[in-house]
């Protein structure tokens, strides 16, 4: 967003160059109409005004510090700017309480059971479109429902874009003044890759140092549920994961680690059984203070 001390500057920089053109003008043209010489120059509010008026629309903050805000049609949590309500298709507030829903989250969360049944017959007939594509006959015995029960599969595995954050974590915010930290670790997680639609499973360990508020021990998997239960990319998914737990209590830190196995690695493409992905996030003491972070490592390897 353009500032105002930008804005006074290229004010500034318009009436140096105003000033310059008028006075070669003068020098070239002595004998030209006095009524010229005597206009007034512009002052600096006029040109903060027409410099306001000639700028390019300001570009979309990238902000979506904690799950209540989001840019539209975009889903990495980023942090890196100061987060604001803004109107317009910037940084919006998420009313629903979603955490980064996409363009058809909304629409899906309050749909009624004839929407969702309409959704699921366009999903019915995608999938016979897909097994005509792949040369095989959706009318046979063995793929005769294969399209309804793929539909209700799908539903169920992208159930995390139904789920509100509120409504997960529920009222299991307690007061305790307890300033050790708090880790659970392998919990059990399975999402489907956004760009093969395939599996990836794994495990990830969730740890927070409280500030006055500690979080229900089985809110922290719900969490991790919630948002494996969406189409996802793992980095993303670790980070939403910190960011939501950060968000939820405002401890003095959290720290996410997950490791998984990709199906798109293992059943396809280069096709490397046994790899295993590895990827965290640690936010506030767990990022500034390498103790913490290796007391936080060394736990989790036990």
């Amino acid at each position: 967003m353009t500032s105002h001390v930008e804005l006074l500057s290229n004010g500034l920089r318009q009436l140096e160059l105003q000033q310059s053109e008028t006075n070669l003008g003068s020098n070239n043209h002595d004998g030209g109409d006095p009524q010229s010489k005597n206009d007034p120059a512009p002052d600096n509010e006029s040109l903060l005004a027409s410099s306001s008026a000639n700028a390019s629309p300001p570009s979309p903050p990238q902000v979506r510090e904690g799950y209540g805000f989001r840019v539209s049609g975009t889903s990495t949590p980023l942090t890196t700017v100061p987060t604001r309500a803004i109107e317009g298709n910037r940084a919006l507030p998420d009313p629903n309480g979603l955490g980064w829903p996409a363009k058809s989250t909304v629409s899906r969360l309050n749909e009624t059971t004839p929407d969702r049944a309409a959704r699921e017959k366009m999903m019915v007939s995608a999938v016979r479109t897909i097994l005509e594509c792949i040369g095989e006959d959706p009318d046979r015995e063995g793929l005769l429902k294969t399209p309804e029960r793929f539909a209700q599969a799908m539903m169920w595995m992208t159930r995390g874009y139904e789920e509100r954050l509120a409504d997960v974590i529920n009222d299991a915010v307690f007061a305790e003044d307890h300033d050790e930290m708090v880790l659970v670790r392998e919990i059990d997680i399975s999402s489907l890759c956004e760009h093969h639609l395939v599996p990836f499973t794994g495990k990830v360990a969730i740890a927070y140092i409280p500030n006055q508020l500690v979080l229900g021990l089985s809110k922290l998997a719900r969490i991790a549920e919630t948002f494996s239960r969406r189409l996802q990319v793992q980095e993303r998914l670790t980070k939403q994961i910190a960011i939501a737990v950060q968000e939820a209590i405002k401890p003095r830190g959290v720290a996410v680690v997950m490791e998984a196995t990709h199906m798109c690695m293992t059943m396809r493409g280069v096709q490397k059984p046994g790899s295993i992905t590895v990827t965290s996030c640690m936010l506030g003491c767990f990022r500034t203070q390498q103790k913490t972070r290796e007391e936080f490592l060394t736990l989790i390897k036990r």
